[in-house]
């Protein structure tokens, strides 16, 4: 398998803790994306141009991170890191959280990288901000549980999500959210290719 994607994407990093955590990391080779150039290959494996993609020894390619987890979870035997059952829908629940928090701080991210200064939106800036912000303060006050040898999907992504906002936003989460710092410090030691997928 192959997964198109970037050092510096949170869903791909996703994908790659995810992968690692199943014990799939061998079976991929990660293959860095240009989503700015028109000729990439990447338009072709995935009509949207974007990233994380999977493509599989068949040639087809499986997107968006959420599918392509659920992939790896299935090709692992199952229930891994998606739970079979109702214990399912509080880990979809926490990805789906975590994913829109990523989401929205890429959006911001677009937002100061591709539009010029004078035209910028600081009302959109700010929209997108507040997601993140009610994000992080509902987090806050519940870190979710999670089990130190097989983390599962809703963990990885808060994980990815929280070492995003150190990469882009200069960590200003963490003074006001003492509980997610140690969740993560917590995570990270437990997980090691937490370490390993840093970008550099």
């Amino acid at each position: 398998m192959i997964l198109r994607s970037s050092p510096f994407s949170p869903f791909g990093r996703k994908v790659k803790i995810a992968a690692a955590v199943l014990g799939l990391t061998d079976r991929i080779e990660v293959v860095v994306a240009d989503t700015n150039d028109p000729s990439e290959p990447l338009r072709i494996q995935n009509p949207l141009g974007k990233i994380p993609t999977l493509v599989l020894a068949d040639g087809s390619a499986l997107y968006d991170s959420r599918v392509i987890v659920e992939y790896l979870d299935h090709v692992a035997g199952g229930g891994r890191i998606i739970p079979h059952g109702e214990a399912r829908f509080p880990v979809l629940r926490m990805q789906a959280l975590a994913d829109g928090i990523m989401d929205a701080s890429i959006l911001r991210m677009y937002e100061i990288r591709f539009r010029p200064e004078e035209i910028r939106s600081a009302d959109w800036v700010a929209y997108q901000t507040d997601k993140v912000k009610r994000g992080f303060a509902a987090l806050e006050k519940a870190p979710p549980a999670f089990d130190r040898k097989l983390p599962d999907i809703g963990a990885i992504a808060l994980a990815c999500a929280l070492g995003y906002q150190d990469l882009r936003f200069d960590g200003w989460w963490r003074a006001d959210h003492k509980n997610l710092v140690a969740w993560l410090d917590d995570f990270a030691a437990a997980v090691p290719s937490w370490d390993k997928t840093k970008p550099v």
